[in-house]
């Protein structure tokens, strides 16, 4: 089972890496509208897995695992989240994959993100009250129950996600098609995930923060730990394997470099090696206390969320790309 994730891992990061998904000046781009790339592979991703995923798991090979809609943890969580986005350029899943590539930042965003998980860890029990209230885990299935309504609206709504990918690029000043490739890719990578002869979860990153920070300073007595440990240590190995992925083909590209201090955040914040030190920490935190009070993050929430038409995820993503542009504006100013 540990070879089948790290392997799962590698594949999801040489997928994101194809397109540059991971990288800081691509996720940034976003924030300011300057770079469309994440958003057409996200939506594409979604409609094309939505179906691929139904249909698998109508023929009894998948199941579901849809996030609860606790309404307080997905609007707070999710501006917090984009707004860590925004600032830090990473998401919890591409900040290994960047760490691969030498991107040094990545490395500080990590560790924001593991001191963010661990805050999350000890005050949970004194925020639930921002949490709720918990509408249980809704989603197009729960709602309409299969049968052929049911897959009539699955089709509708995957390949309405599809046509927005393809409007996207239409706005987009970047005009290849890696960005396809990888949404391609991501749906049918969520497929095997989701696959009960697999691993029969979906794919996520978010958890591997507080379950290592819990785990490294021995806050495990409690039972958010308990929670989370399975997931936890199941995207360790997954992470891993996307670590490897960066690291490998940055390697094999000879593209491997040690960076700080990326173009666009030269453009627009300086040269100052503290400041992009300081702000790559206090983005990773935010990132993840947001990605834990809504209970996921890009992949965990919104693509594999996303693909299963939850409610949860899909509202999520309304609030992270909410708070992820509101930032990229306020937060992003060139020299």
């Amino acid at each position: 089972m540990i070879i089948t994730t790290l392997l799962l891992g590698f594949v999801f990061g040489a997928i994101i890496q194809y397109a540059s998904l991971n990288k800081y000046n691509v996720i940034s781009g976003l924030a300011t509208l300057d770079n469309f790339a994440v958003a057409k592979a996200i939506a594409f991703a979604i409609g094309a897995g939505a179906i691929l995923l139904n249909i698998e798991i109508g023929m009894g090979f998948a199941e579901y695992h849809v996030k609860p809609f606790i309404l307080g943890g997905i609007i707070f969580g999710g501006l917090l989240f984009g707004t860590g986005m925004a600032i830090l350029g990473y998401c919890p899943g591409t900040l290994a994959i960047s760490l691969g590539e030498g991107s040094v930042d990545a490395l500080f965003g990590i560790a924001g993100g593991l001191i963010g998980g661990l805050v999350y860890t000890l005050i949970l029990p004194s925020i639930g009250f921002i949490l709720g209230p918990d509408f249980g885990a809704i989603s197009l299935n729960s709602i309409i129950e299969s049968g052929s309504v049911f897959y009539i609206l699955v089709f509708v709504i995957g390949i309405s996600f599809v046509a927005v990918s393809f409007w996207l690029h239409k706005k987009d000043k970047i005009k290849d098609y890696k960005w396809l490739l990888t949404g391609i890719g991501l749906a049918i990578l969520n497929g095997i995930v989701f696959s009960t002869s697999v691993a029969n979860r979906p794919v996520g990153a978010s958890t591997f923060y507080p379950y290592l920070a819990d785990l490294t300073v021995n806050a495990t007595n409690n039972d958010y730990f308990t929670k989370i440990q399975t997931p936890g240590n199941w995207e360790l190995i997954f992470l891993g394997g996307a670590f490897l992925a960066g690291l490998i083909f940055s390697l094999i590209k000879k593209e491997f470099k040690f960076t700080l201090i990326h173009s666009r955040w030269e453009k627009h914040k300086g040269k100052s090696k503290t400041k992009r030190i300081v702000w790559s920490f206090v983005g990773g935190f935010i990132l993840i206390i947001g990605a834990r009070m809504a209970g996921g993050c890009t992949s965990g929430h919104i693509l594999s969320g996303g693909m299963q038409l939850a409610v949860s995820s899909l509202v999520f993503a309304v609030f992270v790309f909410t708070g992820l542009l509101i930032t990229g504006k306020l937060f992003y100013k060139k020299k």
